[in-house]
């Protein structure tokens, strides 16, 4: 298993590398990783919810991950503020559990041209089992355009560090994925394919996956309800994915995130 899982890190990394060099400009989805941030699955990109549309924007989100017979819950908020900066605020309710985690991040983007870079953290508050634990991340977070098979794709790669309490844990977090829109003759730009890497999770107590341990691979479709043109000005996506795919804890992932702007 590490084996296929190292082989399919490589074979992501060319496919982020290869097409760069038809880099064009594409429209990213911008919706809503697992921790409320504006993300993939589990990793964040370096965009924010409304970087470019409206001085205020505020999303609303939620994921339900199933795990065998049992579902966790999540609920999500963000704020964009000035085109450049993002808060995001996050309930995951985890399964069995008398009290769930809270997860806040803030993103800030840099004045950068063509790759979209972001420098964000965030704070979680974890009550896995009642008991009380705190994990802090600071992460760096690229996202360029690129072209695969002439279809339009935006490749993230996050580096960052996350800090446990009590834990001398010296991994550096590293991430990497890509938000393709698939066939967007045939599917109209309503469908993307959402994959990602990463040694580290939407959480350090996540659900359905074991990032920590040997890295996860999560992949699956995103739907873009608001390239219908009346939606145009708002965001609506559906969610649908596979978190820790190629490992025996596997968990399915439903989901939305829909937002608007204030002003």
């Amino acid at each position: 298993m590490k084996r296929t899982k190292n082989l399919l890190a490589t074979l992501v990394v060319f496919s982020v590398l290869i097409p760069a060099v038809t880099a064009q400009s594409v429209q990213s989805l911008k919706g809503m990783s697992l921790n409320g941030s504006t993300g993939l699955i589990s990793i964040p990109t370096g965009r924010i919810g409304w970087e470019k549309s409206a001085d205020v924007g505020v999303d609303l989100g939620y994921h339900g991950i199933f795990d065998q017979s049992d579902v966790a819950h999540i609920g999500a908020a963000s704020v964009s503020l000035f085109k450049w900066f993002e808060v995001s605020l996050a309930y995951d309710n985890q399964i069995g559990d008398k009290n769930g985690d809270t997860l806040i991040g803030g993103k800030l983007q840099l004045p950068t041209t063509g790759t979209a870079v972001a420098i964000g953290g965030n704070l979680q508050l974890l009550q896995q089992g009642g008991t009380s634990s705190n994990a802090t991340q600071i992460y760096l977070s690229a996202t360029y355009p690129a072209t695969f098979f002439n279809m339009p794709a935006d490749t993230t790669v996050v580096v960052g560090k996350t800090f446990v309490k009590d834990s001398n844990d010296s991994n550096i977090d590293f991430g990497m994925g890509f938000d393709m829109v698939l066939f967007p003759k045939v599917f109209q730009n309503y469908i993307h394919w959402l994959t990602d890497f990463a040694n580290f999770s939407y959480s350090t107590q996540a659900v359905g996956a074991n990032a920590s341990q040997r890295g996860s691979l999560n992949t699956g479709i995103r739907i873009d309800i608001a390239s219908y043109p009346a939606l145009s000005k708002y965001k609506f996506v559906v969610d649908a994915m596979l978190t820790d795919a190629l490992d025996t804890n596997r968990a399915f992932t439903l989901g939305f995130s829909a937002g608007m702007p204030i002003k």
